[in-house]
């Protein structure tokens, strides 16, 4: 039976019955909450030792060992002795708690909070509602003041918030305006800061006929933000304050009450069913714009953008207007960084109904929708072999610079981007691309791609060993990021500062190792499985090879979608040499995107090992144009060091055969 987990409220467990589990003491409570933090990660024994003790005791690290040891006992009472643990496991150089994705209270109030911005208002407010329930005091109530819990308590507190502000609008699109009131008045006045509380307390108290009390609150909500926090109140206060003194029709009607994915959902089905002829397609185009905001916040958001884009993209088409659907499409002009989709089945439909559209559309005719349609499709077919790519970018490219309009030019160079990677050794033509688009950003207001320009750079240079001019662009991003709430960016800077860690002189592996577990837990959440499945192994993986350390010999490592390159060294490392050359037989070309040159050695590493003469040649050829590279760094999030010693040591091994 299922062992459970809370920790929203004090830290405890429960056996499959319910029934609590004695977890002992204060710190055998520290390390389970620490190892729930790191969602199946595993920490390194050393990273525990610093969390728990401020001045680690002589015998800290048997200490943490017995307090594994102890909840072992207690989590899995009914295990035979000697029988390895199957819950609480020894990884590497730490520990991983491999509970179930709903044994984890905190994982599951995740997950209802995403599946309600899907739902119409009724089932989403029963979900929230249930979800809700599930908190019996503040996050990790035990250990608020520790910092490896400060940033998790603060991020699940914060979706809390969004839950209960989300339940409003689902009362209020239900017509339970009064039922709404008394929960926002109190929330407000435990939480002043938070302009959409206040506006739904505003809205709720209209739809009650209490209309002097809203623009009360209104003016309170005003006041409290200039003088407490000393900003004006942002556009939607504004607006609504104007729309109550003309008492705009619209306040009444209780759509777009589910936040921005159900307004999103309840638009682009509007459109779909054109249950309101006049004015739909209208309504289609809004969709997407509120799709592309939604998508730069990153977790929930970026999810729902992505699964309610094709959504959108159906409606334009079904509404048999070739126009209309070429401006949904190219509506999303979301930057990427990331040379791998979050969802390869969807992209390629995104590419055939731009391929479609673009067919559909008068020859010469609407040459700024042609350009985004093509630069959509350079984008969605990143990390592919497709020839439509490539030319694809080199088309919107020319089309944005002879039209001169600085927001297409700057689309159209994202996609660019995603198709240079058709050979090793391109960082500085990269370089060059993440320049302009910083300069024709700053010079145009478009905060996004400057981000964007920098993140490009901060690769570029980094796969380049120019780690200074790196450390000035990831600054940049995340300045520009905390000016205009782009939380993404912090998961790429993180990790480049694991890198720059790993690869500066004196650090430890263990050191490196803490950090890059660190920067993993940043992807919890983050909405980008394209980025986040099998990285940290093998970020770990090049930490381990560049100290000239075997690989990590776990079969329960889930290498994702480097499972292939990765399998001939785990080979080794498992002293089943004999299976490493048919493993090297099979590998598939690596896919052409950031981590093509780190594929490629880690080919050629496990060529060498084994004297595999074909594979040897075959990664010799690919990674001879990125002689002055570091291999992998062009990510920005780790390396396995210069490509000239790779390259070296496959020529000496050429030389000298087996």
């Amino acid at each position: 039976m299922q062992v459970a987990f809370g920790v929203l409220g004090p830290v405890v467990a429960w056996d499959g019955a319910g029934g609590a589990i004695a977890l002992k003491g204060p710190r055998h409570r520290a390390v389970l909450a620490r190892l729930i933090v790191s969602r199946r990660r595993v920490v390194p024994v050393t990273r525990l030792v610093e969390d728990l003790w401020e001045d680690p005791p002589a015998d800290a690290v048997g200490a943490v060992r017995t307090f594994v040891a102890a909840l072992r006992r207690a989590l899995e009472p009914q295990r035979p002795p000697r029988a390895p643990a199957r819950l609480l496991v020894t990884e590497g150089p730490g520990y991983a708690l491999h509970a179930e994705p709903d044994a984890v209270d905190a994982w599951r109030f995740e997950q209802a909070v995403a599946a309600a911005a899907t739902l119409p208002p009724q089932p989403a407010l029963a979900r929230l509602e249930e979800a809700l329930g599930w908190w019996r005091g503040p996050a990790y109530a035990d250990f608020t003041e520790e910092i490896w819990a400060r940033g998790e308590r603060s991020r699940l507190g914060e979706l809390r918030l969004h839950a209960v502000e989300r339940g409003a609008e689902a009362r209020l699109a239900l017509g339970l305006a009064a039922e709404a009131v008394p929960d926002l008045d109190a929330h407000v006045a435990e939480h002043p800061w938070r302009e959409d509380a206040w506006r739904l307390l505003a809205l709720a108290l209209y739809r009650t006929g209490r209309q002097g009390d809203e623009l009360a609150v209104l003016r309170r909500a005003r006041t409290l933000l200039i003088e407490q926090l000393g900003v004006d109140p942002g556009p939607g206060l504004r607006r609504l304050e104007a729309d109550i003194l003309d008492q705009a029709g619209h306040l009444e009607a209780a759509s777009g009450s589910m936040g921005s994915a159900g307004r999103v959902w309840a638009q682009a089905a509007a459109a779909y069913d054109r249950t309101v002829a006049s004015g739909a397609r209208a309504r289609l185009e809004s969709t997407v714009g509120l799709l592309r905001d939604l998508a730069v916040t990153g977790g929930g958001g970026l999810q729902a953008a992505r699964q309610h884009r094709l959504a959108a993209i159906t409606a334009a088409e079904e509404l048999g207007d070739a126009e209309l659907t070429a401006r949904v499409i190219g509506a999303y002009d979301v930057p990427a960084i990331w040379t791998r989709a979050d969802d390869p089945q969807q992209a390629a439909c995104v590419v055939a109904a731009a391929e479609r559209t673009l067919g559909a559309l008068r020859p010469g005719a609407h040459p700024t929708a042609r350009a985004r349609l093509l630069a959509t499709i350079a984008l969605e077919s990143r990390g592919t072999r497709s020839a439509l790519g490539p030319h694809a970018a080199r088309q919107a490219e020319q089309i944005a610079r002879r039209l001169d309009d600085p927001a297409l030019l700057a689309f159209a160079l994202n996609g660019v981007f995603m198709q240079t990677f058709h050979r090793a050794g391109l960082a500085p033509r990269r370089d060059e691309i993440g320049a302009e688009l910083v300069d024709l950003s700053a010079r145009h207001g478009m905060a996004a791609y400057e981000v964007l320009g920098h993140l490009i750079r901060l690769q570029a240079r980094s796969a380049l060993a120019d780690f200074a001019t790196a450390d000035g662009h990831a600054a940049c991003a995340d300045r520009l990021a905390e000016r205009h709430e782009l939380p993404l960016v912090g998961v790429f800077t993180h990790w480049y500062r694991a890198l720059r860690l790993a690869e500066s002189g004196g650090t430890s592996v263990a050191e490196a190792e803490a950090a890059y577990q660190d920067a993993a837990e940043q992807l919890n959440g983050a909405g980008m499985p394209g980025l986040e499945r099998g990285l940290l192994p093998l970020a770990l993986l090049s930490l381990r090879l560049r100290h000239a350390q075997p690989a990590q010999a776990d079969e329960r490592t889930d290498w994702g979608p480097y499972e292939p390159w990765t399998r001939p060294l785990v080979l080794l490392a498992q002293d089943r040499g004999g299976e490493v050359t048919a493993a090297l037989r099979r590998l598939p070309e690596p896919p052409r995107d950031l981590m093509f040159e780190a594929l490629w050695c880690l080919a050629a590493r496990a060529a060498i090992a084994v004297g595999d003469r074909k594979t040897m040649e075959r990664a010799f050829t690919e990674l001879a144009p990125a002689t002055a590279e570091l291999a992998g760094a062009g990510s920005g999030l780790l390396t396995l060091g210069p490509v000239a010693k790779h390259l070296d040591d496959l020529a000496t091994a050429l030389q000298h055969p087996r």
